[in-house]
């Protein structure tokens, strides 16, 4: 086995931190290396230690969750280090808070009332380079970009930039498929499913999968996939 995730947890509640740092250590590939109960400790906890994911709650004293993650990336950038995976936590399936979150370069979004399963299999997830949104948070989502979308030149440009296998990839990822569900659809390897997602992703300057589909869709570009 490699070394194991290192996990932050950021939460406003010590309570909810104890419970999620008692479920995460329990598992022999990952580990608790901090816990902050305010964003502003969060920034500072992250640039002194360094960590793989970041539970985030989305509503705290001081500075929210949303502002911490965008400083926390940032930082990293500007520092030239690896930045750590950030998977938002709230009470609620789907509040005002998640496009920001998304935008802010969250790669994830859990529910506080999550089995501990699918808090472990999150942070598995997004420490592998993939993003994690309820399904039902995945079609309000979009619901509300298309509501709000004000196209973008450089995202259009971008797009017009993928080949048309990339172009298909980015639609069947729009649809929530896996990478082995992609692979049947197009019949290609799963290996090289992976290499045309990776390239999709360096070509819009997405973190991940969510925010690729986020920008296709401010785009308009999936709109005119859907009227053809």
């Amino acid at each position: 086995m490699g070394e194991a995730i290192r996990v932050v947890l950021v939460d406003d509640q010590e309570l909810v931190r104890a419970g999620l740092a008692l479920v995460i250590d329990s598992q022999p590939d990952m580990r608790v290396v901090g816990q902050a109960g305010t964003g502003a400790d969060a920034v500072a906890l992250v640039r002194a230690r360094e960590c793989d994911v970041v539970l985030m709650d989305v509503r705290m004293p001081q500075l929210d969750g949303i502002e911490a993650t965008a400083r926390i990336l940032a930082d990293a950038d500007a520092r030239g280090r690896a930045a750590p995976k950030i998977v938002m936590l709230t009470t609620y399936d789907l509040d005002e808070y998640l496009l920001r979150a998304i935008r802010a370069g969250a790669s994830g979004f859990l529910l506080k009332n999550a089995p501990p399963a699918d808090l472990l299999a999150a942070i598995r997830t997004v420490h592998a380079g993939d993003a994690v949104i309820a399904p039902s948070s995945t079609k309000k989502l979009i619901e509300h970009v298309a509501a709000q979308r004000a196209v973008s030149p450089d995202g259009i440009a971008a797009i017009t930039g993928l080949t048309d296998r990339e172009r298909e990839v980015l639609a069947l990822i729009a649809q929530g498929k896996s990478n082995a569900e992609i692979a049947g659809t197009l019949y290609l390897g799963e290996t090289t499913v992976k290499t045309h997602v990776r390239h999709v992703l360096a070509k819009l300057g997405a973190r991940d999968r969510i925010q690729a589909v986020v920008m296709a869709h401010e785009t308009g570009w999936l709109a005119t996939l859907e009227k053809r």
